[in-house]
């Protein structure tokens, strides 16, 4: 026992001397760049120009495919959605095999085939292979576009599309590429309703001629197999399939903007802005520069202690994330800074993330700066070795980025030599702020104001120009109350539209039900609303009650996961405007907001006092088109869009019998079954 205590102390007194030989006040010295391991793929090629990376792995009795077809970039114009609709419908049966046979018996085989415009996966047992190899060669080779199978994901797109229409987020990711790369370039084309509409079976079938072909094609295969094994499996099942010359397009070259300006759209139902700030960037993943910027974008924006996210996030809490990519690409691609904030700091987000773009240009990083990124580089890449997809795409990489076949070796080596110099001279070539397109998707009632007061270093005033939500550049929004109507008129229109103000007055309870399907499940939909301002919601999964809100005319409470909330005084005084059955026929404190447009209607704005819901109304049938309700969930600002269609007559009174509801990318259609008026509804229902 003396033996263990001895050598104890003596250790204890070994690490004490150590540590009091360390200086304290000199950051330590980061150590020698791990090496690393990289298994060269063995490569072979058809006669057809099909490339075949192997890459074995025998650690788990798993194997992953990977296709890439490396076509150059090009556009579809007035078909773009054509590649969406394409990539659907691949991998949905063959020629040979029909669609529900070749689902199941990937499905029994615990695989997983998928495909994208210009891409194919697969991910199986090694024993497994051989046969999903072979099944996906087939789906490569004799896709089935039926005319059925088509329809169902042309109107599934648009149903899509429609839903998104809405959605800043979405506006924003489609206007923003547009804008820095022009709506015609490949990286800037979008698709919309009017485009997927002209689609037609023949285009799917020539974009897959045009680009699914083996001349441009890269196959990796990683895991447990053999390489004579792969060469004799792709052999067998891809060498016929049928290669040709692809398209050839040039495309003008982008153009940054000359001067920086700000590029705003407007989204009046909008509660944050969303802020990108943007230019091009041309760097190529084999210059010197590519590591140094790395480094540099990562201090920036590339992380959560980076300088974008510990401003706008930790020091003033406007936002729960911000950040920024700088590409690299054969090319051209895009550097950006981008965030979501609330309206009324958005002119301050703007300052800030400017004067982060402008800090990392002027001055050196620190030390700690510095050894942080390379840090977590570091760390990230080596998990990152982890993973068979990243053997396959750095394989890709190589092949793709013509990039030397040790680029990935000396990764490491090369993120340690990165010094402060290098970082400043690189921020000064890369990050130009005298040529930013600042866009900002937000409600220009709230936050124009302040953008157009946006000044900046020489002090002069940043210019506006103004776009809609399809990048088309239209005049600065004009927010003067000119409409032709009063709320009371717009709200008139709507009951007579319904019905007229006797039956409408006539309805004391309203009970629908109804049901959704949701990712494969079904869902049940029962409401109630009196004119004695009773609720009852309940959404049910198989019969059983999933949530649940109840209000009973004073006070209420919603139920979820066994969970019981009381109503807040504000939910309170919410839902007493909201839970009659027509809120319209008695709304005092009604206000009209606007005119906007819902699916190309125009449509009069409506909120109703103290709520947080608007109601579209069209200007047109004077119907309920859409509501709108901004609420908040696990910390976050959140909107919820309802569409009201297939309005049909119960006992005098048109009444929706679809309701189609959306937060974010998720939405619910909901088909009613029944509708009772003033019928099997009790006091007891709202306990």
């Amino acid at each position: 026992m003396k033996k263990y205590i001895y050598l104890f102390l003596a250790g204890l007194l070994t690490t004490q001397v150590a540590f009091s030989q360390i200086d304290r006040n000199k950051q330590p010295a980061p150590g020698p760049a791990p090496k690393v391991n990289l298994t060269k793929p063995q490569s072979f090629t058809l006669d057809n120009g099909l490339t075949v990376m192997v890459v074995e792995n025998h650690k788990l009795p798993t194997v992953r495919l990977q296709l890439l077809i490396d076509n150059p970039p090009h556009a579809s114009g007035e078909k773009a959605g054509v590649e969406s609709i394409f990539s659907a419908m691949m991998g949905n049966g063959t020629t040979s095999i029909p669609k529900d046979d070749f689902n199941e018996e990937v499905d029994y085989l615990g695989a997983s085939i998928f495909f994208g415009q210009e891409s194919a996966y697969a991910s199986t047992l090694s024993e497994y292979f051989p046969r999903i190899l072979e099944l996906m060669a087939d789906a490569i080779k004799n896709p089935v576009f039926a005319k059925e199978e088509f329809k169902k994901e042309q109107d599934k797109l648009i149903e899509g599309l429609r839903s998104q229409e809405r959605s800043v987020t979405d506006v924003s990711n489609r206007v923003r590429p547009a804008l820095i790369f022009g709506k015609n370039h490949p990286k800037g084309e979008f698709t919309t309703i009017e485009k997927v509409e002209k689609i037609t079976l023949n285009d799917i079938e020539n974009f897959y001629d045009n680009y699914f072909n083996p001349k441009n094609a890269y196959l990796v295969v990683v895991g447990d197999v053999k390489r004579a094994d792969v060469e004799r499996l792709v052999r067998a099942h891809l060498a016929d399939w049928r290669g040709k010359a692809v398209p050839s397009v040039k495309y003008t070259d982008p153009r940054d903007v000359q001067y920086t300006q700000v590029n705003f759209i407007d989204m009046p139902n909008a509660v944050q802005s969303e802020i990108g700030i943007a230019h091009l960037v041309n760097l190529k993943m084999d210059h010197p520069d590519y590591f140094p910027i790395l480094i540099a974008n990562r201090i920036l924006g590339g992380g959560f202690n980076s300088l974008l996210n510990m401003n706008l996030r930790e020091k003033h809490g406007w936002t729960y994330g911000a950040y920024s990519r700088t590409g690299a690409d054969k090319y051209i691609t895009q550097f950006i800074a981008a965030t979501s904030v609330r309206n009324a700091v958005t002119d301050s987000a703007v300052v800030e993330m400017l004067k982060e773009i402008h800090f990392i240009r002027d001055n050196k990083v620190t030390v700690q700066q510095l050894n942080n990124a390379k840090a977590k580089f570091t760390g990230d890449f080596v998990l990152a070795l982890e993973r068979p997809q990243t053997i396959a795409n750095y394989a890709l990489r190589v092949e793709t980025q013509n990039l030397p076949s040790n680029f990935y070796v000396d990764y490491l080596r090369k993120i340690t030599a990165v010094t402060a110099e290098d970082v400043e001279r690189v921020a000064k070539k890369y990050y130009k702020p005298e040529n930013l397109r600042i866009i900002v998707v937000g409600k220009g009632s709230e936050v124009l104001e302040g953008l157009k007061n946006l000044k900046n270093t020489n002090g002069k005033t940043i210019p506006v120009r103004y776009f809609d939500r399809f990048a088309n550049e239209v005049e600065e929004p004009n927010y003067e109350m000119n409409l032709d109507v009063s709320v009371e008129t717009v709200l008139d229109n709507y009951i007579n539209a319904i019905g007229g103000r006797q039956a409408v007055e006539n309805v004391k309870t309203l009970k629908t039900m109804g049901s959704a399907n949701m990712q494969g499940m079904q869902l049940g939909l029962e409401t109630i609303n009196t004119t004695k301002k009773q609720m009852l919601v309940v959404v049910s999964m198989g019969g059983q009650p999933m949530q649940k809100e109840v209000f009973d005319g004073e006070k209420g409470y919603s139920m979820a996961q066994g969970q019981r909330v009381e109503f807040t005084e504000d939910k309170i005084a919410t839902t007493k405007i909201e839970a009659v059955p027509f809120k319209e026929l008695n709304a005092k404190n009604a206000k009209l907001l606007r005119m906007d447009q819902v699916d190309g209607k125009d449509a009069y704005v409506v909120s109703f006092g103290n709520s947080d819901t608007e109601a579209f109304y069209d200007k047109e049938s004077g119907l309920l088109l859409q509501q709108q309700t901004t609420m908040e969930m696990m910390g976050q600002t959140m909107t919820s869009t309802t569409m009201f269609e297939d309005y049909r007559e119960v006992d005098g009174v048109k009444i929706p019998f679809t309701y189609k509801q959306s937060v974010g990318p998720q939405e619910i259609v909901f088909k009613l079954d029944e509708v009772l008026i003033n019928k099997d509804v009790s006091d007891e229902d709202f306990k």
